[in-house]
């Protein structure tokens, strides 16, 4: 028996669980039940009534979380402790310390480890100021962020989501799969003379991104341009790529900081400056270090992103539901479940605990979603009436960003735009009666909404940090290491042996790779 299944607060939800509340019953979901069970911090108001909880099941979550000690491990990370380990096994054995990243402002933690790391962070922001006056006179109009997995996901969804807020002229583009299509289709929509390249890799050696940045080099050649000039790196100091002959600038990156939390480091900062300017990067880091604060010092029933996490738990965990959809009803936040998909998958989709013993219960759940209104011609038949219940989480904005809209048969297009997210909370939670099965809804579908006033820098520095927090702890609760990410290892060594046999045969190596298989397959496609 592991830890969570031990705690008393587990064998109380499992009994709950057996009776939850009935959302459709006549007089149960109503607006002093949204009332009841909200929570509002940093500007973010969550409601989450249309949960299958009562107070007795959220009084056992709370309970939970303080038998897991969630409060003492969240300052365990924050302040710098080595979290990042497999008790008594091999393993990265590191801090984990995205939220220095960010830590300059009010509220500046003072442990020597987290201390040191906030430190650089800032020397890295002080420099980026200064990389931005220098090209000013340059005019570039363009720049491409050449990366993958968390060099990508995180750094689009939020240039995606403030890029109505871009200095004019300045445009953001990134590449991120070794497919050559790729890099092609983004280097025809810029001008390369008027263009500044940014190659993300920590380690200086992954080999999508350093392919991809051949191609990008190439293209420079070809138009006559100095690659160097032009070329920016993003990478662990003393890297290969920590290369001033190669590179016009390197920003630097540490090992304590993952991919997928790395957003608000210069992985993510680069591009954002470039793109917004300073002082909005400076405001998005703000949010986010609003919340790592709220996360850290909130009481366990007033943290909005334990609260998530604890709702997240109930449903996979007591109600058996496999998979949550984000749904954000803002074009703007269209990458962003794309980027929580990594996240949460990345970090908790574990299958050992932190002791290296394999768990007895469901971990990390399948996470999925794209922008409402969209999504309602698209996969809400099965959220509505399928057989698979699937848990969402709705996020939307009281103001529109470009402040343009206009009234239609008596209504804005926002106040049709919340019509419809409120629309769907409800009627996935209550459903609809009829005689006629086919126009039956079930209701009892779980859901929560999540509203601001605005997708602004600051606010979606609090969202990134709201879903990095609720990811961290779930983590804690159910015992596993969500900062290391060993199950894409084995893919990226099978590749390696199948890239070796195609260079040995064109006579590149020498050698041939001993894998049957490979060489099967590689038969294969080269027969088409």
């Amino acid at each position: 028996m592991t830890d969570f299944t031990s705690f008393q607060a587990y064998t109380e939800l499992k009994n709950l669980a057996s009776d939850p509340v009935d959302l459709t019953k006549k007089g149960v979901f109503t607006a002093k039940r949204l009332e009841e069970f909200a929570l509002s911090a940093c500007g973010l108001k969550l409601f989450y009534g249309g949960q299958r909880v009562d107070k007795a099941v959220m009084d056992q979550l709370y309970a939970l979380a303080e038998e897991a000690h969630v409060a003492e491990k969240m300052h365990e990370m924050q302040t710098g402790e080595v979290i990042n380990h497999i008790e008594g096994f091999e393993s990265e054995n590191r801090r984990v310390l995205h939220t220095a990243m960010r830590d300059f402002f009010d509220h500046r933690i003072e442990e020597e480890a987290a201390h040191d790391a906030t430190d650089l962070a800032y020397q890295e922001l002080e420099k980026l100021k200064g990389f931005l006056d220098a090209i000013e006179k340059d005019k570039y109009t363009d720049m491409i962020q050449v990366g993958i997995g968390g060099s990508e996901l995180g750094p689009k969804a939020i240039y995606m989501a403030l890029k109505a807020f871009s200095k004019k002229g300045r445009r953001v583009h990134f590449v991120s799969n070794v497919d050559p299509d790729d890099v092609s289709a983004v280097l025809q929509e810029v001008d390369v003379k008027k263009t500044l390249v940014v190659i993300v890799s920590k380690s200086g050696g992954t080999l999508e991104t350093r392919t991809n940045e051949e191609l990008v080099r190439e293209r420079l050649r070809k138009e006559g341009v100095d690659p160097k000039t032009h070329m920016v790196a993003v990478t662990g100091k003393g890297s290969p790529m920590d290369n001033p002959e190669m590179y016009r600038e390197s920003f630097y990156m540490w090992d304590y900081v993952g991919g997928r939390y790395s957003a608000t480091s210069m992985v993510g900062c680069v591009a954002l400056a470039f793109a917004l300017g300073m002082e909005k990067v400076l405001d998005y880091l703000r949010g986010a270090s609003a919340m790592d604060k709220h996360a850290l010092e909130a009481p366990l029933k007033q943290n909005l992103p334990l609260t998530l996490a604890l709702l997240g738990i109930w449903n996979r965990n007591f109600l058996g539901h496999h998979t949550c959809a984000v749904i954000p009803y803002s074009q703007a936040m269209v990458r962003f479940s794309a980027h929580l998909q990594q996240l949460d998958m990345e970090s908790n989709g574990k299958r050992i605990d932190k002791n290296g013993k394999a768990v007895d219960f469901s971990t990390g759940p399948i996470i999925w979603g794209e922008p409402g209104t969209n999504g309602q011609h698209s996969f809400y038949q099965l959220i509505h009436q399928g057989t698979s219940e699937v848990p969402v989480e709705f996020m939307c904005f009281r103001e529109t960003q470009f402040v343009e809209d206009l009234l239609f048969k008596g209504t804005t297009s926002q106040e049709k735009l919340l019509s419809n997210v409120f629309a769907q909370s409800i009627g996935l939670a209550t459903g609809k009666q009829s005689e006629n099965p086919n126009k039956h809804f079930p209701g009892n579908r779980p859901n929560s909404l999540l509203m601001a006033k605005k997708c602004d820098p600051y606010t979606v520095g609090l969202l990134l940090s709201l879903y990095e927090h609720k990811v961290a702890f779930q983590g804690f609760i159910w015992n596993v290491n969500s900062f290391d990410q060993e199950g894409v290892q084995l893919g990226k060594v099978l590749a390696n042996q199948i890239i070796d046999l195609f260079a040995a045969s064109r006579g590149e190596t020498e050698e041939k790779a001993d894998f049957p298989l490979g060489q099967y397959l590689i038969g294969q496609i080269e027969s088409l």
